[in-house]
């Protein structure tokens, strides 16, 4: 008998809600980590990326602080440490993963460009869905169909890289090309890895909100300790910044454009899985074609022969991710998902009413709701005051881009910022 037949009839429904819930997030979340990258551009006029890399992480810390706050408060956060303290260390690890990672994908984009890098970096897919059977009980009894979608996702994707990867090696820069395709991939590879707290977290019922808070705060030190290092000194990356003051709103906005993105994609890891959600938020890699061919003119003045194979080999790896998130989670997964749940509360020491009901979205019995303090009201003054000083210095850099295409994108994006915004507080009050 399978498992969504042992359920009432109502929380076979709220089942198949999340999953729709969690596809939709990851469509969203597509959609804003492809445009986050776009700041990264400003490599191409001299900004050190490692610059670059550190100012964004200074915006992704301001908006993963601030936008839980203003969403639902901080007080949630207190009650998810109460009941699950040891998340806090898995978070500031996978913050540690993700400066590494977002500092090795400046450099690809150097030197092999943005639309040829995503794809690269995107096979985090790929150990995502390793992760998530080996650790996490997902694709356990799922059938053979979901299986073939899920490895022949995985096949196409790693075709459409290997295609990307002889297009940047042959056409970009000869001395570089290598360099950049190692970058990426790297990227790739500790991304995938991050994806292991991740899921971690969510099963044992930490909100997503309060994971990014804390998050945070291993990407901003292990950023900060980066870019000392590597500029020479606390004086050198000093002047560095001060030379990049006028493009330093620009990349502090692209972090909280991260954080849009990557909210989201925390919502699909958290109800259909890494092995399905990922690759769903995967989609970024088609967003950010578009703005790396529409917006900049990446590939312009190329031979058709290059687009026909930068083009080819991205719709390739997007056709993958589509078979793979695609094969969704059947009843006899789920029971999987839950006994790998109960594994973790076990070892943990969670509450398996606080495991349940987080979950399936819900808060526990008797839990009070999430309310907005003075506290949590000092937090979006004060981050939305250090934005406001920044653009005050801020000048919109000599380059060359196309304002049409960049404002018919954001407007996409904003329609499914409020869509599955809405999505999400209706169904799960952002639990």
């Amino acid at each position: 008998m399978s498992f969504e037949l042992t359920l009432p009839a109502s929380e076979v429904s709220r089942l198949r809600s999340l999953q729709a819930l969690g596809i939709l997030c990851g469509f969203a979340a597509g959609a804003w980590l492809g445009a986050a990258e776009a700041p990264t551009k400003l490599v191409t006029i001299g900004v050190s990326p490692l610059v670059i890399s550190l100012i964004m992480v200074v915006g992704v810390f301001l908006a993963r602080w601030s936008v839980p706050a203003l969403i639902r408060g901080t007080s949630h956060i207190r009650a998810d440490v109460r009941q699950a303290p040891h998340l806090i260390v898995w978070a500031v690890l996978a913050g540690c993963l993700w400066a590494v990672a977002n500092t090795m994908t400046i450099f690809a984009i150097r030197d092999i460009g943005l639309s040829v890098a995503f794809p690269l970096w995107n096979t985090n897919s790929l150990l995502g869905i390793l992760w998530g059977f080996v650790l996490f009980n997902e694709l356990r009894q799922a059938g053979w169909t979901r299986w073939f979608g899920v490895l022949g996702g995985a096949l196409a994707m790693f075709l459409g890289a290997t295609l990307l990867a002889i297009t940047s090696s042959s056409q970009g820069p000869a001395v570089h090309a290598m360099r950049g395709i190692s970058a990426a991939l790297g990227a790739g590879a500790l991304w995938g890895t991050m994806y292991i707290p991740y899921r971690k977290a969510y099963i044992t019922g930490m909100n997503p909100l309060s994971f990014i808070a804390f998050f945070t705060i291993g990407e901003l030190g292990m950023m900060t300790s980066l870019a000392v290092t590597y500029t020479g000194g606390p004086s050198s990356l000093w002047r560095e910044l001060v030379g990049a003051k006028e493009v330093l709103f620009w990349l502090m906005l692209g972090g909280f454009i991260w954080v849009i993105g990557d909210v989201f994609q925390q919502y699909a890891a958290k109800y259909v899985g890494i092995s399905r959600g990922i690759p769903l938020s995967n989609s970024n890699q088609l967003w950010g074609l578009l703005w790396g061919i529409l917006v900049f003119s990446e590939l312009h003045g190329r031979g058709a022969s290059l687009y026909l194979q930068v083009i080819g080999g991205s719709l390739l790896m997007m056709l993958g991710a589509g078979a793979i998130a695609l094969s969704s989670a059947t009843g006899k997964e789920q029971l999987r998902w839950k006994e790998a749940a109960e594994r973790e509360g076990r070892r943990y020491g969670v509450p398996s009413d606080y495991v349940e009901a987080r979950m399936a979205g819900r808060q526990i019995v008797g839990e009070p709701k999430p309310t907005r303090s003075l506290w949590d009201w000092s937090l979006v003054v004060t981050a939305t005051g250090i934005f406001l000083i920044f653009a005050t210095m801020a000048r919109v850099p000599q380059m060359s881009l196309h304002w049409g295409p960049a404002v018919a994108l954001s407007a996409a994006m904003l329609v499914l910022l409020v869509v599955c915004g809405f999505a999400l507080w209706r169904t799960t009050r952002f639990n």
